[in-house]
């Protein structure tokens, strides 16, 4: 049997059909949202976007094509090149590109334009698991710490220049694969701290009270334990570097674009200005609210129907499937998602090279970001952030990343038994 044989039998079928259902659900909402209550347009027609979508779904079909024939080894073997190119990319994004509402998040001709941001995340999975694969590579020691935070954190910087604060928050999410691969738990007990005392320091009006709880906390633990000077000095700085930390929050937010200081705002106090900044997380609220059980029917959401719920094809993709199809269709699209990364993590831990397996783990980390804080923007648990639902949502580049990000994964995990071999 020819070695191509072997790789398509080895193909995960399974993960293949839950991606064509997620984009095919996708598509069908897509010309739900832009449905107006009028039969005189198709689902077919390339002058709204569930047409246009159409033809980014064929391309991807096609790039899904170009990725199955090639050699698993080219994505290894190019790694860095592919990672530099980008970054060179998100270098040029902000002479070249097109700016629109304050972003420079596009490069293209005429009108086909792509966001480097978005396929930056595929290039910079296959760096840091390039950099990353040799067994001696050990995110317990600070000089290979080093390494993989500097390779994570140059495109978070380059994208933060745009200013894409939405796009930099994903890589974030690698630090999962990072803890998968041993960086020490500390690291994580640390920022899930920093994240709780940011989210108070943010819900709570007088950030005086949050100060007077620290003093307190820290006066507790210096006084439970032996009370030696080295320790009350230590906890004595940790308490007031979370204060200092505390106030310079505000002077953080307050550098921050008018439009995503509101969302902030908003999402502590949602009640503020409901018909102005508050308005989409409203409409969306009520929007998949009013779906009920099973839902409006498909082409029947009035809230979708009249555009009360904007950018509702992109980033509030999700609210038009909860209006129509209610409570059922979005436990079916969640169920699927779920399916998904359960499965990429089955994958993931059945591969027989590191670097295929940081690879699994980092699409893993990806897709569940967007996952969880695109669901959670529309029902109003996060700020307005401008992340996109993977396969779902429109858009020519949030298609073509997802799609490339995933296969690259399928097409190295049809290949194990070919790496076996090699690493015989």
């Amino acid at each position: 049997m020819r070695e191509s044989d072997i790789q398509i039998n080895r193909v995960d079928w399974v993960t293949v059909t839950i991606y064509f259902a997620l984009v095919m659900i996708g598509w069908f909402n897509i010309y739900a949202a832009v449905y107006d209550g009028q039969a005189e347009k198709s689902i077919f027609d390339f002058s709204i976007n569930s047409g246009k979508q159409l033809v980014w779904i064929g391309t991807a079909i096609m790039l899904i094509t170009i990725i199955m024939v090639a050699d698993s080894r080219f994505f290894e073997n190019l790694s860095l090149v592919i990672y530099i190119l980008f970054l060179a990319l998100l270098v040029l994004t902000p002479f070249i590109g097109k700016e629109v509402n304050g972003q420079t998040l596009s490069i293209g001709f005429g009108n086909f334009r792509i966001q480097p941001g978005e396929f930056a995340k595929f290039a910079t999975a296959l760096a840091l698991a390039k950099v990353m694969e040799r067994p001696t590579f050990d995110l317990s020691k600070k000089n290979y710490q080093a390494i993989a935070f500097g390779v994570l954190f140059i495109p978070v910087i380059l994208i933060l220049l745009q200013p894409d604060t939405g796009t930099a928050m994903v890589y974030f999410s690698l630090l999962l694969m990072f803890y998968r691969e041993g960086l020490p738990s500390v690291f994580f007990l640390l920022g899930f701290g920093l994240v709780a005392i940011v989210l108070l320091a943010l819900g709570i009006e007088n950030n005086l009270y949050l100060a007077g709880a620290i003093v307190v906390v820290t006066l507790v633990l210096i006084f439970l334990g032996k009370r030696t000077w080295q320790r009350t000095v230590a906890f004595s700085l940790i308490g007031l570097g979370l204060i200092a930390f505390i106030y310079s929050i505000d002077f953080v937010v307050s550098k921050l674009p008018e439009h995503q200081q509101n969302r902030i705002m908003v999402l502590f106090n949602p009640n503020l200005d409901p018909l102005g900044v508050g308005w989409n997380v409203t409409q969306s609220k009520i929007a998949i609210g009013s779906g009920g059980l099973f839902g409006k029917g498909y082409l029947e959401g009035t809230q979708t129907k009249f555009d009360f719920v904007p950018e509702q094809h992109t980033d509030f993709i999700f609210c038009t499937l909860g209006e129509e199809f209610g409570w059922v269709g979005s436990f079916v699209v969640i169920a699927l998602f779920v399916g998904l990364l359960y499965r990429l993590i089955f994958m993931a831990e059945r591969q027989k090279t590191r670097f295929t397996r940081i690879y699994g783990y980092c699409v893993v980390s990806i897709l569940l970001f967007h996952f969880m804080i695109n669901i959670a923007m529309t029902i109003g648990l996060f700020p307005v952030v401008g992340i996109p639902l993977p396969f779902f949502s429109y858009g020519g580049s949030s298609l073509w990343s997802f799609t490339v990000l995933l296969f690259i994964f399928i097409k190295m995990d049809s290949s194990r038994a070919t790496q076996l071999g090699r690493l015989g």
